[in-house]
């Protein structure tokens, strides 16, 4: 078993917008890229669980030309907020670095 940090060449989280954070999975191989996507272990499900979200308010899709899958959420707070700690929304990824993947 791999974690996700092992397998994907740049795993990143950033602003989308001040409401929204958006994470970039990226992978050097077509077979890492279909392996994690074939694993079952990054789902909308998964997300909801790491980010304590309902599945509804996850976007997730794969671009298969660009070995890539990408995540849209809802900010915990908008960015600049007095409760924001990351106004960049650059260190939210991660949780996912240690994601493991069968």
């Amino acid at each position: 078993m791999a974690t996700l940090g092992e397998l994907a060449k740049l795993i990143r989280s950033k602003n989308a917008g001040p409401f929204n954070l958006t994470f970039d999975i990226m992978f050097e191989e077509e077979e890492t890229y279909r392996r994690v996507i074939g694993s079952g272990a990054l789902t909308r499900e998964t997300f909801g669980r790491i980010y304590n979200l309902p599945v509804e308010k996850i976007l997730l899709v794969h671009h298969d030309a660009a070995r890539a899958i990408k995540i849209s959420i809802p900010r915990p707070c908008f960015s600049g907020d007095l409760d924001d700690a990351d106004c960049y929304g650059g260190q939210q990824f991660g949780p996912l670095v240690e994601l493991e993947i069968p």
